[in-house]
C-alpha cells in the first residue's frame, strides 16, 4: 500500500481500505465529476512520485488499484495505491544509476487497457509507464470510456497497442479539460530516463480544483507539498519545455502515423551503387542481368504497390547470385535447392499480393540458415534461434506477414531487435550509442522492424544514417552518395510523419 509515500506489505490491506476508483466510477453510473478526477490526478501524482523517489515502479497502474481510505474515518478521502506486485526497480540498488535500456517483444508486464505502449512492445519498464497508465486511467473516468476497449482474442494486445499509438492526444482529450490533455501528451513524451516534471503535472490540475484544499472532494495534502517544495504558482497551463541546449524539446511520439520508404546508409569506401524503383516484375531480369554485366549484385530488395525496388553495388563481395519471383512467401522448395549449391539467402522482399522475391548469393560468410514466415513478427522464434548461434540477416514482408532469415556465421557478437507501430527512434539512437548498428529492416501496413547488431570487426568508419520520405528517395540518394554514404537497406511499410 502506498498513500504519500508509506509502504507496507499489501497481505489483506484491500479489505481494511474503503472502495476502489473502479467502485465509484462503476456505483456512479459509470461517471465522475471533474473536479473529483482532478483531484484524483493531483494526489495519484504525488504518490507516484513517492513510490518513484525510493526506485521502484508500479508496473500496473489503474483505477482498481487506487482506493479510498475506510469510509467513516478521518482517511476516508485519503487516496491509496495498493498492489505492488508487477513493481519493479527503475533506479539499480547498487549503483544508483537508471536500469539500462532494452526491448523484448515477446514480455508484456500490466493491464492491457491501461499499460503504456512501451509496456506493450515489450520495452524495460520506467518512471513515464506509470505516469502514461495514469493518463489513461483519468480519462477512462472521465469520459467513462477508452477508444480501444472492447477488442478480444489472441490479438487483443497488438490491436489495442496500434489503436492507442494512432490516437493522438487531441482525440483522445477532446472532451476532457485542457490539463488532462497537456498531461497525455507530455508523459508520453517522455524519454526511457528522463526525470517526471510531477510538480508541473500537478499544477496542470490545481486550477481546476477548488482553491480552498479544505472542501476539495478528495484530500490532496500530500500533493500540495511537492508542490509547495518546488514552488511553482497557479497559473495558466502550460508545458513548453526545451532541451539543455535551449532547443523546443523535441517530442518522442508526437505525429501521425504514416506509411513511407524507410533507407539506412552506411559509410563505405568509395564504391559503385544501383538503385531501381517501381520495377514491374517483367522488368526485373532486365536490370538485374545489366547489374551482373557491369559487376554489380544485388544487396536489398523491398516493395511498395506491387512493384520492386532494388539495389545492387560492387561491394557486396558476392561470387554467384541467382533470384526467383514467386508467386508464394516464401517458396520453400526453391530455397532448398539453392541451399543444396551452397547459395544462402540474401536478400527478401514481399509485395502485397503475397508474391515474394527471394535473392540467394555465393560469397556469404554463412555456413547454415534456417527461416520463419509468421503472421506476426517471429521474436520469440528468433529468441530461440540466438541461443542456438544464428543471427537475424534478412526480412521482408508480405501485406501483415513477417519473413525473417537467420543464419549461423553472420559475423556479429551481438543483436537486439527493435519494433515499433511508428518509428522507434529513442530506442535506435540508444542502440547505436551502445555500438549498434542497423543491420536489417522491414515493415508492414501496421509496424516497423530494425535489426541492429555488433560487428565482430569494428568498421572504420561507423557512421550510419536513416531516412524516410514518402517516394523512393532517389534525389536523397545522390547527396549521400556524394558523402561515401551508400544504402546498406531499404523497406516500405509503417513510420511516423
Amino acid at each position: 500500500m502506498v498513500s504519500h509515500g508509506y509502504t507496507t506489505r499489501v497481505g489483506k490491506v484491500m479489505d481494511m481500505l474503503g472502495p476502489s476508483l473502479w467502485d465509484i466510477w462503476n456505483n456512479n453510473t459509470n461517471t465522475m465529476s471533474i473536479e473529483m478526477v482532478a483531484c484524483i490526478a493531483i494526489e495519484a501524482i504525488s504518490i507516484l512520485e513517492k513510490v518513484h523517489s525510493r526506485g521502484y515502479i508500479h508496473g500496473d497502474v489503474k483505477p482498481e488499484n487506487f482506493l479510498l481510505g475506510p469510509p467513516g474515518t478521518p482517511d476516508e478521502k485519503k487516496l491509496f495505491l495498493v498492489d505492488l506486485g508487477l513493481a519493479t526497480r527503475w533506479r539499480d540498488s547498487s549503483t544508483g544509476l537508471h536500469v539500462e535500456y532494452d526491448q523484448r517483444p515477446d514480455v508484456f508486464r500490466g493491464t492491457v487497457r491501461y499499460a503504456s505502449v512501451h509496456a506493450h512492445l515489450g520495452r524495460t519498464g520506467s518512471r513515464r509507464d506509470d505516469l502514461e497508465s495514469l493518463a489513461y486511467t483519468l480519462v477512462f473516468l472521465l469520459r467513462g470510456r477508452l477508444p480501444w476497449q472492447g477488442y478480444q482474442g489472441e490479438n487483443k494486445g497488438f490491436l489495442v497497442c496500434k489503436k492507442k499509438m494512432a490516437t493522438s492526444p487531441e482525440n483522445l482529450c477532446c472532451f476532457c479539460p485542457l490539463p488532462f490533455r497537456l498531461f497525455l501528451e507530455h508523459v508520453v513524451n517522455l524519454k526511457f530516463d528522463e526525470e517526471p516534471k510531477y510538480a508541473k503535472y500537478i499544477s496542470l490540475f490545481d486550477g481546476i480544483v477548488g482553491p480552498n484544499p479544505d472542501i476539495r472532494p478528495l484530500n490532496t495534502e500530500g500533493a500540495q507539498k511537492l508542490v509547495f517544495q518546488v514552488g511553482h504558482k497557479r497559473g495558466r497551463p502550460t508545458m513548453e519545455e526545451e532541451d539543455d541546449d535551449g532547443q523546443p524539446k523535441k517530442k518522442v511520439r508526437l505525429g501521425m502515423p504514416a506509411t513511407q520508404w524507410i533507407s539506412v546508409y552506411n559509410a563505405r569506401r568509395p564504391m559503385k551503387q544501383r538503385y531501381h524503383y517501381n520495377v514491374a516484375d517483367a522488368r526485373l531480369s532486365q536490370h538485374i542481368d545489366k547489374g551482373n554485366e557491369d559487376g554489380l549484385y544485388i544487396s536489398s530488395v523491398a516493395s511498395s504497390q506491387n512493384l520492386w525496388a532494388l539495389i545492387m553495388d560492387a561491394g557486396t563481395g558476392f561470387t554467384s547470385q541467382v533470384y526467383e519471383l514467386s508467386p508464394y512467401f516464401l517458396h520453400k522448395e526453391w530455397i532448398m535447392a539453392q541451399w543444396e549449391k551452397n547459395y544462402y539467402i540474401s536478400a527478401v522482399a514481399g509485395a502485397t499480393n503475397g508474391s515474394s522475391l527471394v535473392v540467394m548469393s555465393k560469397g556469404t560468410q554463412y555456413v547454415q540458415q534456417s527461416y520463419k514466415v509468421s503472421d506476426s513478427f517471429p521474436f520469440k522464434w528468433i529468441n530461440k534461434k540466438w541461443k542456438e548461434g544464428f543471427y537475424v540477416t534478412a526480412m521482408g514482408t508480405s501485406g501483415n506477414r513477417w519473413a525473417v532469415v537467420m543464419s549461423r556465421g553472420a559475423g556479429f557478437s551481438d543483436q537486439v531487435i527493435e519494433l515499433d507501430f511508428l518509428y522507434p527512434s529513442e530506442g535506435i539512437h540508444r542502440r547505436w550509442d551502445c555500438g549498434y548498428r542497423i543491420t536489417a529492416t522491414a515493415a508492414t501496413g501496421d509496424q516497423a522492424a530494425f535489426v541492429l547488431s555488433v560487428p565482430r570487426r569494428k568498421p572504420v568508419d561507423e557512421t550510419q544514417e536513416t531516412l524516410r520520405t514518402s517516394a523512393f528517395p532517389s534525389t536523397h540518394v545522390k547527396d549521400k552518395w556524394a558523402k561515401n554514404l551508400y544504402i546498406a537497406s531499404v523497406c516500405y511499410g509503417r513510420t511516423v510523419s
